[in-house]
């Protein structure tokens, strides 16, 4: 009989359900891509398919990247640093990178891969600013989210970032120079226990079942998808020019053809393939007929039940209707679990 390895894992259930009820912290670097020169907004607001140009320094902004024909190629978050200096938080800098320089022109833009200069600690959860505001000089109480700061910890200098992966309403992330990093995880360490925090080992916590409870992607989940299709279409920059804009009008105009979906599945031992673990996905059948793939399956320790996503034809999957998956019943839901 199959068993479900997330379900009867203790480890993860524990790092997971901290950062629910408490907090929990660890190491969650992405890669940092750094874009300065006289035309960086001008050039990053034609990249993105959401507005960069308008950022506030000291912002950021969740965008999607598209290729001529609306197609999501990356999903990143831009910070404006300064008037001319922006970082993009990616998981593919050498296809950012290669987008880039295909585009570029004749601009007055440079980008640098600044990877190796920082490191970055995640801290997420119900106490995770009563540990960020124990470890810093100046109080976050009045950050607002999606903003960044600079700030210190026993004077090693760092930027404090209101932002998360995991869907918690409060949440921080610590950027420091990697030669520090070892001096900020000892002091997170020590204060989180003061406030019940674990640290974050598990690697499927981080990426795969907290953020799937909160309805969040990840690249994987975006591929040969629109923004229209996936619900990530809110901000896009309709009266601005951006790559992939006029077929996205297309399809805007005639109706996306798919929609994402979610699923829940409360028989804990099962097996359905899910395309975030390779391959295609499980077929989901209406009538003998295919109408989606399984894209993502997990285990929400908050429900206690298989939750995911289907990328199916539209209309296909009617939000709470009963439907059979490689013969287990699962009932269709919205995509956010939690």
């Amino acid at each position: 009989m199959y068993k479900n390895n997330y379900k009867y894992d203790h480890m993860k259930r524990a790092e997971h359900m901290a950062v629910r009820e408490t907090a929990g912290w660890y190491l969650w670097t992405h890669q940092l891509l750094e874009v300065t020169g006289k035309d960086s907004p001008a050039f990053l607001d034609r990249i993105f398919a959401n507005p960069i140009a308008n950022l506030k320094t000291g912002s950021e902004r969740y965008t999607t990247m598209l290729n001529e024909n609306a197609e999501i190629i990356d999903d990143v978050v831009v910070f404006r640093m300064e008037e001319e200096k922006f970082w993009i938080s990616t998981l593919f800098l050498t296809k950012l990178v290669k987008w880039l320089d295909g585009h570029k022109g004749g601009l007055e833009v440079q980008y640098t891969n600044i990877t190796p200069e920082y490191h970055m600690f995640a801290v997420q959860g119900p106490k995770s600013k009563d540990i960020v505001n124990k470890l810093v000089k100046d109080k976050v109480d009045d950050q607002k989210f999606f903003t960044i700061r600079d700030n210190e910890i026993d004077s090693i200098p760092v930027k404090i970032n209101r932002a998360g992966f995991t869907g918690e309403k409060l949440g921080y992330e610590i950027y420091m120079a990697a030669d520090k990093a070892d001096d900020i995880e000892e002091k997170l360490r020590e204060t989180g226990k003061e406030f019940g925090a674990v640290q974050v080992t598990e690697f499927q916590v981080m990426a795969w079942t907290l953020p799937t409870e909160a309805g969040f992607y990840y690249m994987r989940d975006l591929i040969h998808t629109n923004p229209l299709e996936v619900g990530l279409d809110r901000g896009i920059g309709w009266d601005k020019e951006f790559i992939g804009k006029e077929a996205l009008l297309k399809i805007r105009e005639a109706g996306p053809a798919r929609e994402m979906k979610g699923f829940t599945v409360d028989e804990a031992d099962i097996y359905i393939r899910s395309k975030h673990l390779g391959g295609p996905g499980e077929a989901v059948l209406i009538d003998g007929e295919e109408v989606g793939r399984v894209s993502k399956l997990v285990y929400s320790y908050v429900l206690e039940k298989n939750v995911g996503y289907i990328l199916a034809e539209k209309d296909a999957l009617k939000t709470g209707c009963h439907i059979l998956i490689h013969n287990h019943e699962a009932v269709i839901t919205e995509k956010r679990f939690i």
